[in-house]
């Protein structure tokens, strides 16, 4: 891309800082940065801006995607070219604190425009500290990334008119990737708490459930709130605990059904944990329901492996066949993980595949209520096709099958 080009974008989109993404095999894409300081000399492995780059292809709902928690010790870039567009609010969240590492856009719109929007994805960023690079070839780093796999990075910024590149090369060669590394222990919640807040409904906003039927725990590894939100609207009683707790602390609450979040990192390195408990919860025939991590977790927990994926699935346009049903739905997906279909044991069986790749999406175990997808069926972002399975699990927790 010529320097014209990358400068008229950078203008359009009101950025004027010189930046660049650095990749550990030393590639460098040029653009402009915005949102938080992209600070580098020095900068630790665990730093902001220093990640693993992996690529989303959903058309809206950026301010949920950045604060899902599953994209801890990652750099997200928006394949939709125009990312900002509709501002940002305090609503369209997922975590009060999010924890992706940067973000990357072909261009970020100035001046949003949306009726809800409180303010610029300049400034929320800002206010979040996470680095921002717009104006680069975004389908030249994703073409790189569906064909070598996921790369480790930097954003940085250019101090006195340069690019430090041997520094930026530093501080990406040293990020230590997520393979191996329990990052649930890091966005998990540090004490118990209690949810009410139900689905947003259009001019009403958020409500709260006055009278629960039903009682749910949730194991939380980086959930998201539009689980809890989805759990609330069927009626659930819901206690969250950290992703450490114990048996006994997850069943203290006299759950009906317990929820398995989803969250960041490698299944294998958070299992040294949580598998315990989970094997301790099938042994109690309680009914079970996991996502993303949590899918993985299940996964492991009864006898199949997991393994990392070279691209992984980032999106909300994902097709997912159900086994069972036969039908495809459009799914939201975020995961660099995978089970492995050829370890699950016999009693196991498989029920969703991903029409993209044919990786596993969804197990379910032989004569009990228990049951995980890979995809996020809470969407926010993305379809909601599959908002049947939190109806599959209120049935299951209130009737014990």
């Amino acid at each position: 891309m010529s320097d014209a080009t990358l400068a008229a974008a950078a203008k359009t989109a009101g950025i004027f800082a010189r930046g660049a993404l650095v990749l550990a095999d030393g590639t460098v894409f040029e653009g402009h940065v915005f949102g938080a300081a992209a600070i580098l000399d020095g900068a630790p492995s665990g730093a902001t801006g220093v990640g693993e780059v992996c690529f989303n292809t959903a058309m809206t709902g950026y301010e949920e995607i950045l604060t899902d928690p599953s994209y801890a010790g990652q750099i997200v870039c928006f394949t939709f070219p125009h990312i900002g567009i509709v501002g940002t609010n305090d609503e369209d969240i997922e975590s009060l604190n999010p924890v992706v590492r940067g973000m990357i856009v072909r261009a970020s719109a100035e001046h949003p425009s949306n009726y809800r929007a409180l303010s610029a994805l300049d400034g929320w960023l800002k206010k979040h500290n996470i680095p921002a690079l717009a104006g680069i070839d975004t389908r030249a780093l994703t073409n790189r990334i569906r064909e070598l796999g996921m790369p480790h990075g930097v954003i940085v910024q250019a101090r006195d008119g340069a690019i430090d590149v041997p520094a930026a090369l530093k501080a990406a060669r040293g990020f230590p990737g997520l393979v191996g590394l329990d990052l649930a222990k890091d966005v998990t919640t540090r004490q118990t708490y209690q949810w009410r807040e139900m689905p947003w409904a259009w001019n009403q906003g958020y409500g709260e459930l006055p009278t629960p039927s039903w009682r749910v725990t949730v194991v939380d590894f980086g959930v998201k709130r539009n689980i809890l939100r989805m759990l609330a609207g069927l009626g659930a009683d819901i206690t969250v605990v950290p992703a450490q707790a114990a048996l006994e602390d997850v069943m203290r609450h006299k759950p009906d059904g317990v929820l398995l979040s989803n969250g960041p990192g490698d299944p294998a390195a958070t299992g040294i944990y949580s598998i315990p408990t989970i094997k301790g919860l099938l042994e109690s025939k309680i009914p079970l329901f996991g996502i993303c991590l949590g899918h993985q977790m299940l996964g492991l927990a009864l006898g199949a492996t997991t393994r990392k994926m070279a691209q992984g699935h980032h999106g909300a346009n994902h097709p997912v066949k159900d086994l069972e049903s036969g039908k495809v739905e459009i799914v939201s997906m975020n995961h660099g993980f995978t089970v492995d279909r050829g370890t699950l044991p016999k009693g196991v069986r498989e029920t969703h595949v991903s029409l993209f790749d044919g990786t596993n999406c969804g197990i379910a175990v032989e004569g009990k209520p228990v049951f995980s997808v890979q995809f996020h069926p809470e969407a926010s972002p993305g379809p909601m096709d599959s908002h049947y399975l939190f109806e599959r699990f209120a049935r299951a927790a209130k009737t014990g099958r």
